[in-house]
């Protein structure tokens, strides 16, 4: 069986681009994708209901008029919900879960993490505009996914 010379130089071509993209995957997978994101503060998810910052979930004023918002996510809610904040103030979100993987994303802004059991996401957001946010959950958790939403209230600061 005879092969064109063009016809053998497109198969080698194809053959290599093929090659150099599971390679890429490979590399990217061994030596970025096995250790979570963020400085690695892990809890144990077995014990979260007897944890000082966890087991009761809240927001708590920093003295320089920030907050703190502890958040723990299991099938099918985040607690607290709903979360109020101050606006125009730094917002500092401690995530962690009980259970799966959860998604965090405050819907409408660049807020979004990761709520991994066993580790503790942590981001820091501040909300110009006053209103009502919703929080999704953009991680397949189960059955009841597309019901895991919280609320976010961001209030005007008092004059």
């Amino acid at each position: 069986m005879h092969v064109e010379l063009y016809e053998r130089i497109w198969m080698w071509a194809a053959a290599g681009v093929i090659a150099v993209f599971l390679g890429t995957i490979v590399l990217t997978a061994g030596l970025h994708a096995i250790q979570p994101p963020s400085h690695i503060e892990t809890i144990d998810p077995a014990t979260l209901s007897q944890d000082p910052e966890f087991g009761d979930p809240k927001v708590t004023a920093r003295p320089d008029g920030g907050v703190v918002v502890s958040v723990r996510a299991e099938m099918f809610s985040f607690t607290p919900d709903p979360i109020e904040v101050p606006a125009n103030r730094p917002v500092t979100f401690r995530l962690t879960s009980a259970d799966v993987i959860h998604g965090f994303e405050i819907v409408g802004t660049n807020a979004n993490a990761m709520a991994i059991p066993g580790y503790v996401s942590q981001f820091t957001v501040s909300f110009a505009n006053p209103g009502e946010y919703l929080i999704a959950c953009n991680e397949y958790c189960g059955l009841m996914h597309h019901n895991m939403v919280g609320k976010l209230i961001v209030k005007e600061e008092a004059p």
